[in-house]
């Protein structure tokens, strides 16, 4: 297992990151797995063994139930929990009153309380915004992210799913106000999905923050099981109704080229999507989640498998995006200047 630094920090987390979203499965979560106590510590036990170190649940999660079993499982196994990275996340409802949902200071405050609780810990590595509120001003958000930090509840601030003008508007309000800032970006992207490098992956570099990648096998139809004209197999995350948007004839052109790829590397379609994510430069770690360990067996062998320039530019090719404005007038205006200068 390789290990990167997240974003301008010196906290070292694994490549790939143990997502809990199938633990418990109470809910809307059903459909993406219902995997009680003893086969989430059966999963965090084989993802520590093979060098995982990173955890990312949140508390919208079966409704609280994933961080529960999540903190259970590394009291169950006797895991050290300051050789861990514990993640969390905020935003979302949990409750039926107008302020148990959002990013307000009172809810904010109630739930990282509620996390710790259901965690069993003193303390959350990464505490991530689930999403954006827009009704709630952002500085006041900011400023309570940054008192849990400095109450020492808090390791590091990281947001999930926003706008690239959302980000940057935080990046340089916590700036200004010498606030705790946002350290990375979770979000989703795979082969089959990869709008985030129209504005957030070139705001990500420049900014230099961590990428957690959810989804990255496009909520399992990267994984090998989906084929063009059959129907989806029973139990699969979309035949349980995923929320992401796919093109799949798209997708299905992707794993043409992938099949054959992977046969010759004696390696699954999902290990190769897998591959040419954790070859981009961007990518601090990636989420992956299993309902079976022989899936995380698979996906846990991801992180062995090279690929060759060559076989890059394939993968590349088959899912590259369509030129959208101003991303190819940019690239174009920019060419002639780049053209006679020598950078060092």
């Amino acid at each position: 297992m390789k290990y990167n630094l997240l974003g301008l920090t010196g906290l070292k987390v694994s490549q790939l990151c143990l997502g809990t979203m199938a633990f418990g499965g109470r809910g809307i979560y059903r459909g993406v797995g219902t995997l009680d106590q003893a086969a989430a510590d059966a999963q965090v036990r084989r993802a520590v063994e093979a060098g995982i170190n990173f955890l990312d649940t949140a508390n919208v999660y079966s409704d609280g139930l994933s961080e529960e079993i999540t903190g259970q499982a590394i009291r169950n196994l006797g895991l050290q929990r300051d050789a861990l990275v514990l993640a969390t996340k905020v935003c979302g409802r949990m409750g039926p009153g107008p302020n148990e949902l959002g990013l307000s200071r009172k809810h904010i405050l109630q739930q990282v309380e509620g996390s710790l609780r259901r965690l069993n810990t003193d303390y959350i590595d990464l505490y991530q915004l689930h999403g954006y509120d827009p009704l709630t001003p952002l500085e006041e958000t900011l400023r309570v992210l940054d008192d849990l930090v400095r109450s020492g509840k808090v390791r590091y601030l990281g947001a999930s799913n926003l706008a690239a003008w959302q980000l940057m508007k935080a990046l340089a309000s916590s700036e200004r106000q010498n606030l705790e800032k946002f350290v990375s970006l979770q979000a989703y992207y795979s082969l089959a999905g990869r709008e985030l490098e129209r504005e957030l992956i070139p705001l990500v570099q420049d900014q230099q923050l961590g990428l957690l990648v959810w989804s990255p096998l496009a909520a399992g139809l990267l994984s090998g099981k989906y084929t063009r004209g059959q129907e989806a197999p029973v139990g699969g995350r979309l035949d349980a109704g995923s929320f992401i948007p796919v093109d799949r004839e798209r997708a299905f052109a992707i794993l043409d080229r992938l099949r054959p790829m992977a046969a010759a590397k004696e390696a699954s379609e999902a290990q190769l999507a897998l591959a040419w994510l954790l070859h981009q430069p961007t990518v601090s770690s990636l989420l992956i989640g299993a309902t079976r360990i022989n899936q995380l067996e698979d996906n846990l062998r991801a992180s062995a498998i090279p690929l060759t320039p060559e076989e890059l530019q394939q993968l590349d090719d088959a899912s590259q995006l369509a030129p959208e404005y101003p991303g190819w007038l940019i690239k174009l205006s920019g060419q002639d200047r780049l053209s006679q200068t020598v950078l060092s």
